[in-house]
């Protein structure tokens, strides 16, 4: 199998890529009403652990069959540990210390990072002039759309800051890391369930000597509910789709994902909740949508090379 080439995503994969944005959008909304009852390294660990269980099921209910070679449980653990327990861990910290808002902010430059990390890891994701650029008009959209206020907060709680950054940082590389289940050409579907498997191995551990679950009080319905819908749809689906679309459009392109989340966040919280649309909300989202378009290079061929009929 070939490795992705960077190039202009397909229409398939950008309805993708939105679906995942919508999926670990409502992560905010289900995180919400579970971390009320619940500490976050154990909400984090129900998180993966019930994905594997739902993953794990859905591959016995379709006949697929999991591998268990050596090299594929190594690279399991690496991306658990990568793309779920490092950056994770990282973020419920920093969000304990800073504004959602903020952390939103810092996550969203994964796609940044991404772009320096693929540049020198990998032959065929290098960075270029209109990606660069889309990265950073994509990144003032999130600024933007969030709302510039709270970087007034960036003075304060500097580690928690740093924290937030380094998760953006451990998604990079996890994007990149990831690119070699395509290669050892394990479906997406095993490689979402091996992922998080592995990811609750490692921190249930942690989980059990920080929070010590056992002695809490069992949470009611409507949290239950909460952690239900964040590991069945924000982290089982979601990481269904995840590998799919790495496997065709490469890393660089899925973690564009990162601008679209507070979109998906923001629009589903005035559905949902009722909350009200700003002016600066629909700003954000036009630069985010001209930071998508120099990314992915379509568009501005159109306008270099149009296309004349007779």
């Amino acid at each position: 199998m070939q490795s992705p080439q960077i190039r202009g995503m397909t229409s398939t994969e950008w309805t993708m890529l939105v679906a995942l944005s919508i999926l670990w959008g409502g992560s905010f909304f289900f995180t919400g009403v579970a971390i009320k009852a619940l500490p976050p390294l154990t909400l984090v660990l129900l998180r993966v652990g019930l994905a594997a269980i739902v993953l794990h099921a859905v591959i016995r209910l379709v006949g697929a069959r999991m591998p268990y070679t050596r090299p594929v449980w190594a690279a399991f653990f690496g991306m658990g540990l990568l793309n779920n327990a490092v950056p994770f861990c990282l973020i419920v910290w920093g969000q304990t210390h800073i504004a959602s808002g903020l952390a939103a902010i810092l996550n969203a430059t994964t796609p940044l990072w991404t772009v320096v990390v693929a540049h020198f890891l990998t032959a065929d994701e290098k960075m270029t002039g209109n990606r660069l650029v889309g990265v950073l008009v994509g990144l003032v959209g999130v600024v933007v759309m969030v709302g510039p206020a709270v970087l007034s907060d960036v003075a304060a709680s500097g580690f928690a800051q740093v924290a937030v950054l380094g998760a953006a940082l451990s998604y990079a590389f996890a994007g990149v890391f990831g690119r070699r289940f395509g290669r050892m050409e394990v479906p997406p579907l095993a490689t979402a369930a091996g992922q998080v498997t592995a990811s609750s191995v490692m921190l249930l551990p942690i989980a059990l000597f920080f929070d010590r679950p056992l002695t809490l009080p069992v949470p009611d319905l409507a949290v239950w509910a909460g952690v239900f819908g964040l590991a069945t749809f924000s982290t089982a689906l979601a990481y269904v789709l995840y590998f799919r679309i790495l496997a065709t459009a490469g890393a660089t392109n899925l973690l564009l994902v990162t601008f679209l989340i507070p979109i998906s966040a923001i629009l589903l919280g005035t559905l949902a909740l009722g909350e009200r649309l700003d002016p600066r909300h629909f700003v954000g989202i036009a630069l985010i949508g001209c930071g998508l378009a120099a990314i992915d290079d379509r568009l501005l061929n159109r306008f270099r090379h149009p296309v004349v009929t007779t």
